[in-house]
């Protein structure tokens, strides 16, 4: 029927989906979407000093998402500066080192649109073993810290009295993001891998009662788009990773119609406009 190619795509892909689907739920209740585009850019960096280091690709890229993540918790306690000023130096920061790093190093030839954008055509069977087998330790993880990470997301004072350590789940919080943008930069890209952990996860509070069905239609969602992207894509040949994300952006827009408001006031009852 389809070329291995194509179907490694979509086992990817949903795989992919899979993860990120409950870690975008965190992102839209804490309001930290500029956190994944700080992280994501950050990747670049972690592609220049593979490169000029010789080192595995993704080990390379956690390394550097999870120390930008550190740099971003010890620069708030310090309070130099507000949360999203901050923000906006690391990932400009990073992404401008990165491409200069690259641009420097005129013995070694790369695709930075594959990068930016990726190319979830090229996986290999390795790649997808890397995918699912990151992606179970992450759920596993999620859910281990799924009362913590909630409760600080609510009343971050409130967890700290019941002995939760919300600041410890937050770190804890800000390394997963960083596996799954090293295991996601391949797929859908730099540029890309943070629509894909929000916009699922924003047409799935529309349609939840609670956050832990917010979580898993997350996911769901996300496996949609991704199948839904790669059949489009392979219809009218359009790029892959952009066309799941216009497939994601397709299912939100649905989200906002008339029919969905009784849910979306339910939602919003149950959660108060919070998990």
């Amino acid at each position: 029927m389809f070329d291995d190619f194509f179907t490694r795509a979509v086992i990817a892909g949903v795989g992919l989906a899979l993860t990120t689907g409950p870690l975008g739920c965190f992102i839209i209740w804490r309001r930290m979407a500029y956190f994944g585009d700080t992280i994501a850019h950050s990747a670049l960096l972690g592609v220049a000093l593979s490169l000029l280091f010789q080192f595995n690709l993704t080990i390379a890229v956690f390394v550097v998402a999870a120390t930008v993540s550190i740099l971003l918790l010890f620069l708030q306690r310090r309070q130099a500066l507000s949360a999203d000023a901050l923000l906006g130096i690391l990932s400009h920061a990073t992404l401008a080192i990165g491409l200069v790093m690259v641009a420097f190093m005129t013995w070694v030839r790369i695709d930075l649109i594959a990068f930016l954008f990726g190319d979830i055509l090229a996986v290999t069977q390795s790649d997808i073993d890397l995918i699912w087998g990151g992606g179970v330790l992450v759920l596993g993880a999620i859910a281990y810290l799924w009362r913590p990470l909630l409760a600080a997301t609510v009343n971050p004072e409130l967890a700290e009295a019941e002995g939760l350590r919300p600041e410890r789940a937050r770190l804890f919080f800000m390394l997963l993001m960083a596996v799954v943008i090293a295991i996601a930069m391949k797929i859908v890209g730099i540029m890309l891998i943070t629509s894909l952990l929000i916009i699922p996860a924003a047409t799935a509070r529309r349609l939840s009662t609670t956050p832990e069905m917010m979580a898993v239609l997350a996911s769901l969602i996300g496996a949609i788009a991704v199948a839904g992207g790669l059949f489009g894509s392979l219809r009218y040949d359009t790029p892959s990773g952009p066309s799941i994300v216009v497939a994601a952006l397709i299912l939100f827009i649905l989200s906002l119609l008339p029919f969905t408001r009784g849910q979306a006031r339910q939602a919003a009852e149950a959660q108060g406009q919070r998990p």
